[in-house]
């Protein structure tokens, strides 16, 4: 019943648009001297049939598609309406799967990055417990503090922050993006010396290899934070004291390619594909126990959005190489 009223409502006008034509017509007869009472009537009983008719004949073709908006949706899929029969309805059920898409396609994307929020989140808690209970056991130490533990400590957490603010940023990247011209050389010197207590721990020395000339655009802050951990990531996985890390630009065919390459463990093969995926740690990430699987996600999703091309490239027990074109 509510469909029918839903119908008559959506109609009314139409109706009496009818009734007023039928008595302008008649009105117009009976100025021109044709003044028959019985086929006045007789012409407004026809009218109305023929209007209820053609009326009832639409309720009809209508009445599944009425009933299904008629009723309380129960679940979101009940807006792909499937019986409909006007050109009208079919073009509203077009319409409204394609709405449908975009929701399911939007609800995805917020339930990944609310998923990968938490996830991160959880690992991030549970890695940061380490270094507090390391600086806790130093304090409680009696005998003189070890202050450099306990900056190696506070290094880590610093690290984390870091981490999760750029995690943070990612979401808005766009709002926060500045594309300018970087000269390469000195920005790569003065990202390395930003590592320097790291090279020194390590016993690595950096080796770069770039022409003084050498300018790149890009967003200089987001390629800061992607080069840092193309350096950390090489440092974390080379054990062996004087090794050396290699930092390379030359122009190719594609553009400007700036290459890491370190002489640390390496990537086992199986694993390679997955590094730029979020959250996955592999081999090395639990050689070390501090691996977040986050750090190469946020570098190639950074790349990605700036048109940097980035490749990994790497052999156990030789090396990683890291490549990154600017176009």
């Amino acid at each position: 019943m509510k469909s029918f009223y839903l119908f008559l409502k959506e109609h009314l006008p139409f109706i009496i648009f009818q009734m007023i034509l039928v008595l302008f017509i008649l009105l117009l007869y009976w100025l021109d001297g044709f003044r028959s009472v019985n086929t006045a009537i007789y012409s407004i009983c026809m009218g109305m049939l023929l209007t209820i008719g053609f009326l009832g004949g639409k309720f009809i073709m209508r009445r599944s598609f009425y009933n299904t908006i008629s009723r309380k949706p129960r679940k979101m899929e009940e807006a792909l309406i499937r019986h409909v029969q006007t050109p009208e309805h079919r073009q509203v059920v077009s319409f409204t799967r394609e709405l449908y898409k975009l929701y399911q396609k939007e609800v995805q994307m917020l339930y990944t990055s609310q998923h990968r929020h938490l996830h991160f989140m959880n690992q991030w808690v549970h890695q940061m417990k380490t270094p507090i209970s390391v600086i806790g056991l130093l304090l409680q130490n009696e005998g003189k503090l070890d202050r450099e533990s306990l900056a190696e400590e506070v290094e880590k957490i610093k690290s984390g922050l870091d981490s999760v603010l750029v995690n943070a940023r990612l979401e808005t990247f766009e709002e926060d993006m500045q594309i300018e011209q970087i000269p390469l050389k000195r920005f790569i010197q003065d990202i390395v010396t930003e590592h320097k207590r790291l090279f020194i721990t390590k016993g690595t020395f950096p080796v770069i290899s770039i022409d003084e000339e050498e300018r790149i655009a890009s967003d200089a802050k987001w390629m800061k934070i992607v080069i840092g951990q193309f350096i950390t990531n090489a440092l974390k996985y080379t054990f062996d004291k004087e090794k050396k890390l290699y930092i390379t630009a030359e122009r190719t065919g594609e553009g400007l390619a700036l290459t890491i390459r370190d002489e640390g463990i390496g990537i086992p093969t199986s694993d390679l594909k997955r590094v730029t995926k979020a959250f996955f740690t592999g081999e090395n990430g639990r050689l070390t126990g501090e691996s977040t699987g986050i750090g190469l996600y946020i570098a190639s999703e950074v790349c990605e959005k700036l048109g940097h091309t980035l490749t990994i490239e790497s052999l156990v027990g030789v090396g990683t190489t890291v490549k990154i074109v600017f176009r």
